[in-house]
């Protein structure tokens, strides 16, 4: 039996703010047709835009990353999609229609784990077609000063991150995570972990457009030496298993799964995209793969990416 194509079975819908916006939005994720992949459709413009998830539709990553349609007054946007494609990559999603009535996608509880909710409640369904991979075939590397991510060869994704911050609560929890999915769960390893700022950037950011939808229901906040959340930190390592998950998602943009190993140090969602488009310019360095028998398909997200009802 191959290893098919997803969609989620039925409509869901979610309600919330966007993290950098404040503006209230609704949300609902449709089935879409084999090979349409993720996209995004704002449904508050007349006629609503649609914005496939692809590597070089991502124009600005300031503080998130988000999908761009059209130039100038035309230009349409779609802000904070990370988490939301976390997710959808997190349990193996291929296709799916994304419908917002505002220009961001709500932060929830500043993790995946509302999304994975979602998706979950929904069901999930195969498809005809075979699920298509890129496969990796050449290390891929790309920096930034001392910042800096790579792509190597690997039959199945897994994914190392270390982050530097010089803040006592984020250095006293682990700095450098590794997640083999394999044998590891995208569902309780990686999803619970929520996006982080600090109180002295508040109005920095808010004067630039950025966080006003922040509060403490939906991150980690800190000052100059704690956390300020009163239920703390869901793990020692959520800090650094954030990174993770936005990685994921910002990988996802790419438009299939990868096969590969991913491995990053102080990355972000500028060179997470750079690191993506910089593989697809090199058509060397990576294949489609697709697998029309289970037994010889990688372990990818194993325990996450069960048979679909």
């Amino acid at each position: 039996m191959m290893l098919r194509q997803r969609t989620i079975k039925t409509v869901t819908h979610a309600q919330g703010v966007g993290l950098h916006s404040g503006q209230r939005v609704n949300l609902s994720l449709h089935p879409a047709p084999p090979d349409t992949g993720v996209v995004f459709r704002r449904t508050d413009l007349s006629p609503p835009v649609e914005i496939p998830a692809r590597a070089q539709a991502v124009n600005e990553t300031t503080m998130a990353s988000t999908l761009t349609s059209g130039e100038g007054a035309d230009r349409v946007r779609v802000q904070t999609v990370e988490h939301l494609m976390s997710a959808l990559a997190g349990l193996g999603v291929d296709n799916v229609l994304v419908e917002v009535t505002a220009s961001e996608i709500p932060i929830l509880d500043g993790s995946a784990a509302s999304f994975v909710y979602l998706i979950q409640s929904a069901g999930i369904v195969e498809q005809a077609p075979c699920k298509r991979f890129i496969r990796v075939l050449e290390s891929v590397q790309v920096q930034e000063g001392d910042k800096w991510a790579r792509l190597d060869p690997h039959f199945g994704f897994r994914m190392a991150f270390e982050i530097h911050f010089g803040h006592p609560a984020i250095d006293s929890t682990r700095q450098r995570v590794e997640v083999d999915f394999s044998h590891q769960s995208y569902v309780t390893d990686v999803a619970r972990a929520r996006t982080f700022g600090f109180i002295n950037e508040v109005e920095f950011l808010r004067d630039r457009g950025l966080a006003k939808g922040g509060s403490l229901g939906n991150a980690i906040v800190m000052d100059d030496t704690r956390v300020l959340n009163d239920d703390g930190l869901r793990s020692g390592d959520e800090f650094a298993m954030h990174k993770i998950l936005d990685a994921i998602g910002d990988l996802y943009i790419i438009g299939a799964p990868l096969l590969a190993a991913y491995t990053a140090h102080k990355s972000g969602h500028a060179l997470n995209n750079q690191l993506i488009r910089a593989l697809l310019e090199r058509p060397q360095a990576w294949e489609w793969a697709t697998f029309r028998q289970r037994r010889r398909a990688p372990r990818v997200f194993e325990s996450d990416w069960r048979t679909a009802a």
